[in-house]
Order: structure tokens, then C-alpha cells, then sequence
């Protein structure tokens, strides 16, 4: 038997975080949202209230339906309270192995015996964090797409130690709130990540070695692979920062040198350009405006 799943804490109010706790609200379910800082959980339920107004626009969901999700979900600063009476909790904190392992050893500590802790992490192994909790049973891999709302997609990974009631339980539970779960194992990089990121590392190669500028090896993609957003583009959208920081997983990981991050992704997260959260990556981004402007620092590169 399934176990039944009606109070849900969501650790982080950054960009996942926020749109975990927006799908979980929305149907039905009562969200705690946690994070250390209230000034960014205030800006996230602002967050959370414009894509629910976009969502409004759109037919998708009335005005009733939005105060009766956004009077669904309460803020803590305090982990312990945030957590004392959830059945499932979320983690969606930055995507740091030591931070990661920090807050499962506190949520192992602070929430009930039979609560499932799933975290967000798009690369780290399940099995390394379900190991520094005393129930790796109940550890479970909950990776959302962004953005949450809209994405369909949620990959389901299985620890070494994963209860198959739990996969169960999370798999179910992602068809009840209009997702698509997919399960798989717990490899370096998953599925996801082991495909996309090589992909935009070898972009970024393609680019650094001078074979095609940046629109060029976008557009190349866009319009002859069919996909919706060209690799670089994608990229400044997840974060030039965590997209060198997944390549370095799977690197570490495999033992592989093929995995090695571009030498150009590794300088330009080390001088700050990370993407649209910092205004500038592989394009330049103008507050309001949809598509950048290539960057005119990789201008110079053909």
C-alpha cells in the first residue's frame, strides 16, 4: 500500500524550489516552504503569484483557485518546525554535495520516522546522501525540470538503498500533481544530465575551438535537430555555474576524459558570466526582455 502524502516541505525558495511548492499548492496539497532567509521566501510566493496570474491569462486556473493554492503554503525559517509534521520533504537547495549532505543529516534528525525525503539534485549520487541518514530506504531522487509549472517531466532516482514502496509512492505521487515520472539509476548525471550536458560541453568546445559562433551553433541545432532552444542558450538558462558543476560529476564520476568541462565554460564561470542570473553568458540578457543579444565578448570568436 502506497503511503498517503498530504503535507509537503519544500527545502529552498530559489527558482525550483519556488515552482515545487507552486505545483504542490496548486493541487491540494499543504506546502511548507523553508529557507534560512525570509526576504527570498516573500519574493518567491511573489514569484509564485505571477505565474499563477500567467496561468490565469491562459484559462488554466481561476482567481479562486490561486488565493485557495497561495493560502496553501506557509514559510519557515526554522527547519525543525518546517518539518515536524511532513510526509514528504523536498530538498531544492543549491547544487552543492557538502550542503546537500548537511541538510539531509538535519532532516534525518528532525523529521517523523516515516516521512520520505526526496531531494532535487540534477547529478549528485542518491546513495551518497541517502547514506548519511539512518533511513536510505526513504531516500528518493525527485528531479524537476524548470520551469517546474510548466515542465512535464520529473525523473524519479532510486539509491542503492531506495524502498521499492517508495519509488511507488513518488511515482504515483508525480502523476497526481500532472507530472510524467520516469524512474531510473543512480548513475552520474542520471539520464538527463548524461545526455544535455555533454551536449552543451561539446557546444561550448565547438565555440572555443572557433568551428561556429554562438548563433550559428544555436541556430545549427535549433532548426536542423528540432530542438527549442540552441545548447548555448540553454545553458545560460540552467547556469553556466551548475552546468560546469554537472560536467565535473560526471567527470569525477566516470573516470572519463570526455566529460572534462570545457576549458571556456570553466573561465567564464570563474569570472562570473553564468547566464541570465548574472546578465550575461554566452548572450546578454536585458531585464523584461525574452532572447539575448550574443555576447560581444564572444563576438570575436567565429
Amino acid at each position: 500500500m502506497n503511503q498517503e502524502i498530504k503535507v509537503v516541505t519544500v527545502i529552498g525558495s530559489g527558482t525550483m524550489g519556488n515552482g515545487i511548492c507552486h505545483v504542490f499548492a496548486q493541487c491540494g496539497f499543504n506546502v511548507h516552504m523553508m529557507d534560512i532567509n525570509q526576504a527570498a521566501m516573500d519574493k518567491a510566493l511573489v514569484t509564485i503569484g505571477k505565474n499563477m496570474d500567467r496561468q490565469i491569462s491562459k484559462g488554466a486556473l481561476t482567481e479562486d483557485a490561486k488565493k485557495e493554492a497561495i493560502g496553501r503554503i506557509t514559510t519557515y525559517t526554522d527547519m525543525a518546525t518546517a518539518v515536524q509534521d511532513a510526509d514528504l520533504v523536498v530538498e531544492a537547495a543549491t547544487e552543492n554535495i557538502d550542503l546537500k549532505l548537511n541538510i539531509f543529516r538535519q532532516l534525518d534528525q528532525h523529521c517523523p520516522e516515516g516521512c520520505i525525503l526526496a531531494t532535487n539534485t540534477s547529478s549528485i549520487s542518491l546513495t551518497r546522501i541517502g547514506s548519511v541518514t539512518k533511513r536510505p530506504g526513504k531516500v528518493i531522487g525527485m528531479h524537476f525540470m524548470n520551469p517546474v509549472p510548466v515542465m512535464k517531466l520529473v525523473e524519479i532516482i532510486n539509491g542503492y538503498a531506495t524502498d521499492a514502496s517508495v519509488t511507488q509512492t513518488i511515482f504515483d505521487l508525480s502523476e497526481q500533481i500532472g507530472k510524467q515520472p520516469c524512474v531510473v539509476n543512480d548513475y552520474p548525471g542520471f539520464i538527463s544530465n548524461r545526455i544535455l550536458m555533454p551536449l552543451i560541453n561539446e557546444a561550448v568546445l565547438a565555440l572555443q575551438e572557433g568551428v561556429a559562433g554562438v548563433q550559428q551553433i544555436d541556430t545549427i541545432m535549433k532548426l536542423g535537430m528540432a530542438h527549442p532552444m540552441g545548447p548555448l542558450q540553454l545553458a545560460d538558462f540552467i547556469g553556466l555555474d551548475t552546468c560546469y558543476s554537472i560536467m565535473n560529476v560526471l567527470h569525477m564520476g566516470f573516470g572519463n576524459q570526455k566529460y572534462a568541462p570545457a576549458t571556456l565554460l570553466a573561465n567564464m564561470v570563474q569570472a562570473g558570466y553564468l547566464g541570465v542570473k548574472s546578465g550575461e553568458g554566452f548572450y546578454k540578457y536585458t531585464p523584461g526582455v525574452k532572447d539575448g543579444v550574443v555576447s560581444a565578448r564572444l563576438a570575436h570568436i567565429k
